[in-house]
C-alpha cells in the first residue's frame, strides 16, 4: 500500500535526482518516494519491489532493481545486490545507495557507454535499508549515541541473527566426504528469526546471487569471510575460507577504488588502522561473529559476500555527505563489475539439449595445486557462475545420473568484460540406475524412445547369452 502511495507523489518528473542536489539523509517515506521517482526517470531498466516482510514496525523493505529486462532473469547474466543500513544507526552506506541508484538512471539515460553495459549485462539489486526501525530510533536519539538503533525494533542485532552455518562447515571440514556449501535447510534454524532476517533469507534463497556487498559504519575496511572464528571461544582468528584468495581480490577492489581507504596515511577509527593492510581484513581476524550475513550468503547459496565499513562516523552530518559520495562513487560502480570474474556458462544433458539444475561444479587450481573445497550448483535454467581470481583451473561438472565432465581454463579477468563461458553437456550414465537421470530423460519422448530401445536391445543380449 505504501509503495501505490508513494507511487503517485513520485509520478512527477524529477529532472535533478538526489546524487546531484545537496545530498541528504532522507527518512522512510523520502527514501522510498526517492526510489519511486528513479524509477519513474528510467522505467525501461528499473523496477521497485518490496522483500516478502516488512520491519517489525511495519515499514516495507523496498529493493531498486537495474537490468535491461527490469523482473525478469536474464540468460546467463549475473545476479548482483547491495544491501545498506542492516544497523540502523550506521547510514552511510543507505545514503551512498540511494545515490547510486539515481546516478545509474542518469549516467544510462546521458549515455555513459559504461554504465549502459553494466545495467545491460548484469541484473543489479539495491536495498539501501535492511533496517528502516533502527534508522527511525537512531535518528530519533540525534544520530550521535555509537549504538542507539544499531539493532531493531526489537532489540535485536540483525547480523547476528542469521542461521550460524560455520559450525556445520568447520565439523565438514573433518569429515572430507561432507559437503561445506549449500548448507541452509529449517533443521539449523534454532531461533525465531526477525523478520527483517527472514525477508533477507528468502530472498538470497530465491535469486541466483553471485556477487553482494553488505555496507556499514564505525570503521573504514573492506571485510571478508569467514566473520566467525573456526577456533571456538577464539576472538581473533584469522580463518579462511576454501575461497580466500577470490575474497580478498574482492575485497581490494572495493578498497583500492576508494578514495582513502588503501590509502597510505594511516586513518584510525577508534584504534583500528586498515591501511597497512591496503584497506582489508579477514572478518574473524578483526573479531568473531556468529550469526552474520557474510558468512550465511556464502555458506547457503552461491553468492560471495562482503562487508564495506564505509567510515569511522556511523551518522555522519549531511554536510559530509557528499565529500563520502566522491569517496564510494568509484569503488560502488567497480565492484559491481566484478560479478564478471571468473567463469559462467550452462550445463546441459548431451542428449536432449534439457539444461540441468543442481549440477554441482568443482574447482581445482592448478596454477595453485589445490582443490578449492566450495562447490556452486547450477540454477534453473542450467546456468552457473563461479568467481575466480587469474590462473588456470580444473572445472568439473557433476550431475546424478551423468557422466562427470571437466574442462581446463585459464581465467585472466579482463576489466568490464564478461566471464570466460564454459558450458558442459553431460552425457548419460546408463549404468546408474538413478531416479534423477530417467526423470530428466522422460520429459523428451524421442529420448524415452531411445532408453525403451536400449533396454529392448539389452534383453535381447541377456537372452542370446
Amino acid at each position: 500500500m505504501l509503495l501505490l502511495l508513494y507511487a503517485l507523489i513520485g509520478s512527477a518528473s524529477c529532472q535533478n535526482l538526489l546524487w546531484k542536489e545537496p545530498l541528504a539523509h532522507l527518512n522512510n517515506a523520502e527514501l522510498q518516494d526517492y526510489l519511486l521517482k528513479v524509477h519513474n526517470q528510467c522505467p525501461n531498466i528499473t523496477r521497485v519491489y518490496e522483500l516478502s516482510q516488512s520491519s517489525v514496525n511495519g515499514w516495507p523493505l523496498v529493493v531498486i532493481e537495474f537490468t535491461e529486462n527490469p523482473g525478469k532473469h536474464g540468460f546467463l547474466k549475473p545476479e548482483f545486490k547491495y544491501i545498506g543500513n542492516m544497523h540502523g544507526n550506521e547510514v552511510l552506506g543507505r545514503v551512498m545507495l540511494s545515490s547510486l541508484a539515481g546516478y545509474l538512471c542518469d549516467e544510462y539515460r546521458k549515455g555513459n557507454e559504461d554504465i549502459q553495459k553494466l545495467i545491460n549485462i548484469t541484473r543489479i539489486h539495491i536495498l539501501p535499508s535492511m533496517n528502516p526501525d533502527g534508522w527511525d530510533i537512531a535518528t530519533q536519539s540525534g544520530g550521535k549515541d555509537w549504538l542507539a538503533g544499531r539493532e531493531n525494533a526489537n532489540g535485536k542485532d540483525l547480523n547476528r541473527d542469521f542461521p550460524d552455518l560455520n559450525s556445520i562447515a568447520y565439523q565438514a571440514e573433518k569429515q572430507s566426504e561432507m559437503r561445506t556449501n549449500h548448507l541452509f535447510s529449517s533443521d539449523v534454524v534454532n531461533h525465531k528469526l526477525q523478520p527483517e532476517t527472514a525477508a533477507v533469507i528468502q530472498w538470497i534463497l530465491n535469486n541466483p546471487f553471485v556477487l553482494s556487498a553488505n555496507l556499514h559504519g564505525g570503521a573504514l575496511v573492506a571485510n571478508y569471510p569467514y566473520d566467525e572464528a573456526r577456533k571456538p571461544h577464539q576472538l581473533h582468528d584469522y580463518t579462511a575460507t576454501p575461497d580466500d584468495d577470490t575474497f580478498r581480490y574482492l575485497a581490494k577492489v572495493y578498497s583500492g577504488a576508494h578514495k582513502t581507504m588503501a590509502a597510505e596515511k594511516p586513518i584510525s577509527c577508534g584504534g583500528d588502522d586498515f591501511t597497512h593492510q591496503g584497506g582489508i581484513t579477514n572478518g574473524a581476524a578483526w573479531y568473531s561473529v556468529a550469526g552474520g550475513m557474510q558468512d550465511f550468503n556464502y555458506l547457503s547459496s552461491n553468492d560471495f559476500e562482503i562487508t564495506l565499513e564505509l567510515g569511522c562516523d556511523k551518522y555522519p552530518a549531511a554536510e559530509k555527505l557528499a565529500e563520502e559520495w566522491e569517496n564510494n562513487k568509484k569503488a560502488l560502480i567497480n565492484f559491481i563489475w566484478n560479478s564478471h570474474i571468473g567463469i559462467k556458462g550452462i550445463v546441459k544433458d548431451a542428449a536432449t539439449g534439457v539444461p540441468l539444475s543442481g549440477a554441482t561444479i568443482k574447482v581445482y587450481n592448478i596454477s595453485g595445486h589445490r582443490e578449492i573445497n566450495h562447490d556452486i550448483t547450477s540454477v534453473l535454467g542450467g546456468e552457473y557462475w563461479r568467481l575466480l581470481t587469474p590462473g588456470k583451473y580444473s572445472i568439473t561438472a557433476i550431475k546424478q545420473g551423468y557422466i562427470p565432465k571437466s574442462a581446463n581454463v585459464t581465467v585472466i579477468n579482463v576489466p568490464k568484460q564478461e566471464a570466460v563461458r564454459v558450458d558442459f553437456d553431460l552425457v548419460p550414465n546408463f549404468e546408474d540406475d538413478s531416479d534423477v537421470m530417467f526423470d530428466s530423460m522422460r520429459s523428451d519422448p524421442e529420448t524415452l524412445e531411445i532408453l525403451q530401445l536400449l533396454d529392448y536391445l539389452r534383453s535381447r543380449e541377456n537372452d542370446d547369452n
